[in-house]
């Protein structure tokens, strides 16, 4: 293993370095080098690295592995104890890794780790960065509700600008190649929805959890039909009604801030749209939120609901799981499709037409190659 500019006489970057040695001893090949608060670098046993984590302060290790939970790791580059430059993508593949082999451990190589971690230089000082949602409440009240989703989108509007670009679409784009921008395959999947629904002009069109308004923009610019975007989230909705405006649009788009719950039935839709807002719901507000969709939809009209939802057989790791519900989607809950299904046809509904949006493994990789090369320019351009 080679070393660049190495410090060993600070003690705590050498029981640092030693910790990591053991820890991944058997992760080969070691294409990531590690970049102490120092400057010093261990280098992986590759010349060009995939990555380089970083290490903020001489405490960023033991925060990062102690105390030994599923969530300390995670919290750890919430607060920036640490951070990742390169791949992220090979970053989770030694996530995935160790996740697996530091539990498959015998007992006493566990415990040698737990005694390394101890002797580690602790951290002095407030940690920076965003405490974990504290929900109160009970679960799926409308109070809590507005509370988990504030927690979520209530933050500055540059923050998801610059994740979402201009369109300021939250949900999945379809791509027919891995050539298209990220504009191209949100704007199809905006047409795709439309079009499914048969939009026509002077349609009254209800969008249910509308994010920052674009479907209802677009479907009110391009289908010339009437609008209402509902939302919790009054941050998304000012930066909604800003557009709207600026696009001209205020006679044919609303964005109301109002609960589905909350909406009246005497004025009933030809259309509604709910797109990956279920995931908020919870499993048990669905028979709910079905009916009610029911009784703002008049005769004839159609609903398209999309939404992550998760196979019988399979389930999120409990690390991840724990870590979504702490510092990204408090009370989310995904749920399987035949529930969705059940709960639609016991409101009355009739479901027409079910769709997967799944990339096949080779359109996966393709768009992950896209991914990580743009990464590469992004880090030249960013030296």
């Amino acid at each position: 293993m080679s070393t660049k500019s190495l410090d060993v006489s600070d003690s705590g970057v050498a029981e640092a370095r030693r910790f990591f040695q053991d820890l991944l001893a058997d992760f080969r090949p070691r294409r990531f080098d590690v970049r102490f608060w120092d400057g010093s670098v261990w280098s992986g046993d590759s010349a060009s690295a995939d990555f380089t984590i970083v290490l903020r302060h001489a405490g960023a290790v033991r925060r990062m592995f102690w105390p030994p939970t599923p969530l300390t790791f995670c919290s750890a580059h919430v607060f920036d104890d640490f951070d990742v430059e390169g791949d992220m993508l090979a970053f989770q593949d030694l996530c995935n890794s160790l996740s697996v082999d530091v539990s498959k451990l015998p007992l006493s190589r566990r415990l040698a780790f737990a005694w390394r971690l101890w002797r580690l230089p602790r951290s002095q000082g407030l940690r920076a960065g965003r405490e974990p949602a504290q929900l109160s409440g009970p679960l799926h009240s409308r109070e809590r509700d507005r509370a988990a989703i504030r927690y979520h989108y209530d933050q500055p509007a540059v923050l998801f600008e610059r994740m979402l670009g201009p369109a300021m679409l939250y949900t999945s784009g379809i791509w027919e190649s891995p050539d298209e921008t990220l504009e191209t395959a949100q704007t199809r999947k905006l047409d795709i929805i439309c079009r499914k629904l048969r939009l026509k002009s002077g349609d009254r069109l209800l969008d249910i959890g509308c994010g920052w308004g674009m479907l209802g923009i677009h479907a009110a610019k391009n289908y010339g039909a009437q609008t209402l975007g509902i939302t919790i989230s009054q941050a998304g909705a000012d930066w909604a009604r800003a557009r709207i405006r600026a696009e001209g649009l205020e006679s044919r788009c609303r964005v109301e801030v109002i609960d589905y719950r909350d909406l009246p039935d005497d004025q009933p839709f030809d259309k509604i749209t709910c797109i990956e807002v279920g995931e908020h719901f919870g499993a048990a507000q669905f028979p709910t939120y079905w009916r009610k969709c029911n009784s703002l939809l008049r005769p004839g009209g159609a609903i398209l609901h999309q939404q992550i939802e998760t196979a019988g057989h399979t389930r999120m790791p409990d690390s991840a799981a724990a870590f979504s519900q702490r510092f990204i989607f408090p009370d989310g809950e995904l749920v399987p499709l035949n529930f969705l299904l059940r709960h639609a046809e016991e409101a009355e509904l009739e479901v027409r037409d079910v769709e997967s949006l799944r990339a096949l493994p080779a359109d996966a990789e393709a768009l992950a190659s896209k991914y990580r090369g743009a990464r590469a320019r992004t880090r030249r351009g960013h030296r």
